[in-house]
């Protein structure tokens, strides 16, 4: 597959049901829901323990609002960077969500997910 040649919407297609698993995992906390899309090399950056340090020390992360918007699709190299609008639930103000996807073997994957 070449994600590259994807259309914006293709991308997003693809980039929304895994951002919302992202968003509906990071609030309860499920570590594997949370890393089921990730690639690779993200799963090493991830374990278990960081993630849990993670969620305990920033409310952001477990208080992400289910509804968000897309900004658009960020081509660079073999992967594709998402942004997206994110709120929280308990924190005011708007957030930058990025998803970074690539291919890894058939599948793509998460190559990089932040919240600013």
């Amino acid at each position: 597959m070449n994600l590259l040649e994807k259309s914006d919407d293709e991308i997003l297609a693809i980039a929304n049901p895994i951002w919302d698993n992202l968003v509906k995992t990071s609030n309860m906390k499920d570590y594997g829901g949370f890393t089921k899309d990730f690639g690779t090399q993200m799963l090493f950056g991830a374990n278990e323990v960081e993630l849990g340090k993670q969620w305990a020390n920033n409310k952001l992360l477990t208080s992400l609002k289910e509804d968000y918007e897309a900004f658009g699709c960020l081509r660079r190299g073999q992967n594709i960077t998402v942004l997206f609008k994110q709120k929280s639930k308990e924190i005011e103000g708007e957030f930058l969500g990025r998803l970074v996807l690539g291919v890894e073997g058939d599948d793509v994957k998460v190559f990089g997910a932040t919240i600013y």
